[in-house]
């Protein structure tokens, strides 16, 4: 992504986070319904009686349910009547996210992510995309090489951790709250944290130990 893409990616994502702070938790609750719902409809039969109709399959192709896994019928044919699911990347509507401040390394915000009930996905082998403020600030990496793919699902749980200000000098831009994305396409979350001073940030890949996630500059 070109540098003034990814910018304005960034500064809308900031001009849009205090609306996202009080809802960006329950933004994916009614879209679940409405993809069990629609996945019932598809599990009827469609065929014979309707043929030459041009109605027997009319809902087939609604049923899945983009980010979860309980939509029926959803997944890959294996030729042999059974489905598998498709392997799908993690977004941030998909994730339960929550922040702790922490006191090693000079002090940081540690970001807990978690798969929603009922959904499986993948945070890529990529640096999670961590912005601040309207300007659209963001953290660059606290690791020469980016980590492993995790697995999300159930109780697993991945760490990223933010050290806000890398800089001896006085000075910042004072927040309390961080923009949180999987990858430059996906749609960001505001999350709350206490009161921070950004300058400089950086952010380390995601982790499966929270001990991993410390940030050094």
């Amino acid at each position: 992504m070109s540098g003034n893409r990814r910018k304005a990616f960034l500064v809308s994502a900031a001009i849009v986070g205090g609306a996202l702070l009080m809802t960006a938790c329950d933004g994916t609750d009614a879209a679940t319904d409405t993809g069990a719902a629609q996945s019932s409809d598809s599990a009827a039969p469609s065929g014979s009686s309707a043929a030459g109709s041009g109605q027997g399959t009319a809902k087939g192709s609604d049923a899945k349910d983009e980010g979860t896994e309980d939509a029926a019928g959803s997944g890959a044919d294996t030729g042999n009547g059974k489905r598998e699911q498709v392997e799908q990347s993690c977004g941030a509507n998909d994730i339960s996210w929550s922040t702790k401040s922490e006191t090693q390394a000079g002090g940081y915000i540690l970001i807990s992510a978690k798969a929603k009930p009922g959904i499986t996905c993948y945070l890529p082998a990529a640096l999670p995309i961590v912005a601040f403020g309207s300007d659209g600030t963001e953290a660059g990496p606290a690791e020469q090489a980016v980590g492993e793919q995790i697995k999300l699902s159930g109780s697993t749980t991945a760490y990223a951790g933010v050290q806000t200000k890398t800089t001896k000098e006085n000075g910042g831009k004072e927040l309390d709250f961080i923009i949180v994305a999987v990858n430059d396409g996906d749609d960001p979350v505001s999350l709350p944290v206490g009161t921070i001073t950004v300058d400089d940030p950086i952010v380390t890949n995601w982790h499966t130990a929270p001990a991993d996630a410390v940030p050094f500059s």
